[in-house]
């Protein structure tokens, strides 16, 4: 394994950690503490955040990770055998799959139908409260184990790696 490669994967552990982080923070309290907010409070801290989720920091390592899963991906499928290669392809596959592809085809329709509510209406309470609060979290929560899970198999991957390299 060249040293680009051991290095790109130390990072991935990290940046699918951090990932996972913000996620956790968002199913633990964030989420919680924004449906405790009176009125339309929570709706508009929350049509808030997803306005500036889009700065670069965030979506740089979020989208990064996801070309960076493609190219592991890859590396794991063609220039590795044995358990090492399967372990590293399941952390790519499980962060495109439960991290990215959920956050496409589930939160981010969510957002944006949040973002389209009158605060003045009653309508965006209702869909805050009954629609939006359950089943974002619950969507943000299987990221939260994703992103988890593909740091972890990668440090796995990596060590087995490592250890069955000659010395």
């Amino acid at each position: 394994m060249s040293t680009f490669v051991f290095l790109l994967i130390q990072l991935s552990i990290i940046a699918y950690a951090l990932v996972a982080g913000v996620f956790l923070a968002f199913s633990d309290f964030i989420m919680r503490s924004l449906a405790l907010t009176s009125g339309n409070g929570g709706v508009e801290a929350m049509q808030v955040i997803n306005r500036e989720v889009f700065r670069w920091v965030f979506m740089t390592l979020f989208l990064g990770m996801a070309a960076v899963s493609v190219v592991i991906g890859g590396y794991a499928w063609f220039a590795l055998s044995g358990p090492a290669s399967l372990i590293i392809l399941l952390a790519a596959l499980v962060y495109l799959v439960g991290c990215f592809g959920v956050t496409v085809v589930f939160n981010v329709p969510m957002n944006e139908a949040l973002a389209g509510r009158d605060l003045a209406s009653g309508a965006a309470q209702s869909y805050w409260l009954e629609t939006y609060l359950p089943r974002w979290t619950f969507w943000n929560t299987v990221r939260t184990f994703a992103s988890t899970a593909s740091a972890a198999l990668l440090l796995f991957g990596l060590l087995w790696l490592a250890q069955s390299q000659p010395q």
